[in-house]
């Protein structure tokens, strides 16, 4: 064997040496010669179910048209703003066919309202048409309306069959925007980790879903607003912050949507049982839970209980948390929270 073939020979065996220990070291190079996609964060926004929604996340690329999709698939779904939606349908009696978001949404509904005793409940809406939005039509409403009006008041009168809704009583009407802005929160979140998005913030209509870290490398950070009497709903100051690596987090307030009849000042709240808004001094319910959807009920669950029975349920329910701001008997506002809600809470 001459000197040139044994260098021909020997070249290539070491060419593959030195590449065999250079993929031992750097392993991750050996990829098909493909580069992995960098994420970055991105920010959408917009309207949705009458309310806006503000979305942040970490993502290889834009998702804005898929994030649209699922919103407007929701609302096709649970929307009373959109008369083609399942539930308007449901409500106008063009249809009882449901879909599976109405009928997650209906089963966490249920759940809540048995464990708040009726304090949440879906069929509330014939009580809030009638009083009208922002309470226009408080002047036509007597006792009598009220009375007959809470004959179709329940959540025990409807029940799912076969993904058909069953009414005891047609005139029946469903009211999902104590929920809905969670759940859709759930879903988005959902989307989001579908397209490997580890790092987001849902904000729809100030009920919030996140995970991980803002694009400053911290946790997200959810603002608990005072309840100052503020109609325009643009000033922000601010009782607390709750920052964790993962929260669903809803609040629901008396003190944006009131009025005064005789001295009592009326919360937009209706209470399922009396027929009536409520009277009690519980101005806001911020509630920690599981999922957004479950926070969002809860909230509102709390302001028709008032904030002892409130608190009693919320500290008798797994893996939730609150903050009750009240006002006490000289009007000033106090706070209390339940055992485990300090771990969400941070220095402004």
């Amino acid at each position: 064997m001459n000197k040139n073939r044994i260098i021909r020979i020997v070249l290539p065996l070491l060419f593959i040496a030195v590449g065999a220990a250079f993929l031992f070291l750097y392993p991750d190079t050996a990829t098909s010669g493909t580069k992995c996609e960098e994420q970055q964060y991105y920010i959408n926004q917009g309207h949705i179910f009458g309310t806006y929604f503000n979305i942040r996340y970490e993502a290889t690329h834009d998702l804005h048209n898929e994030i649209l999709a699922e919103l407007n698939r929701f609302d096709n779904s649970l929307s009373t703003f959109n008369p083609h939606s399942t539930l308007s349908k449901i409500n106008s009696n063009q249809s009882d066919t449901t879909d599976l978001l109405f009928e997650n949404m209906f089963l966490t509904a249920e759940r809540i309202s048995r464990l708040s005793d009726g304090a949440f409940d879906i069929t509330v809406a014939p009580l809030v048409n009638a009083w009208g939005f922002g309470f226009k039509n408080k002047e036509k409403v007597t006792p009598n309306l009220i009375d007959s009006l809470l004959q179709l008041v329940g959540y025990e009168k409807i029940r799912l069959e076969d993904h058909h809704l069953r009414k005891s009583d047609s005139r029946i009407m469903l009211d999902a925007s104590a929920i809905a802005k969670g759940y859709g929160c759930d879903v988005i979140a959902e989307l989001l980790k579908k397209n490997n998005s580890h790092n987001y913030l849902v904000d729809i209509g100030g009920e919030v879903s996140c995970k991980g870290t803002s694009s400053e490398g911290s946790f997200w950070r959810i603002g608990i607003d005072k309840p100052n009497y503020d109609p325009t709903g643009t000033n922000h100051e601010l009782t607390a912050v709750v920052s964790a690596a993962k929260v669903n987090i809803a609040t629901s307030g008396n003190y944006r949507q009131f009025y005064y009849e005789n001295g009592i000042r009326r919360s937009h709240t209706i209470n399922p049982h009396t027929g009536y808004p409520v009277e009690h001094q519980l101005l806001s319910a911020t509630v920690v839970a599981p999922s957004c959807m479950e926070a969002d009920a809860l909230a509102t669950a709390c302001m028709v209980l008032g904030k002892d029975r409130a608190l009693e349920m919320i500290e008798q329910t797994v893996a939730t948390e609150c903050m009750l701001i009240y006002a006490d008997e000289s009007g000033n506002n106090q706070v209390v929270t339940s055992n485990g809600m300090s771990k969400y809470i941070v220095n402004k």
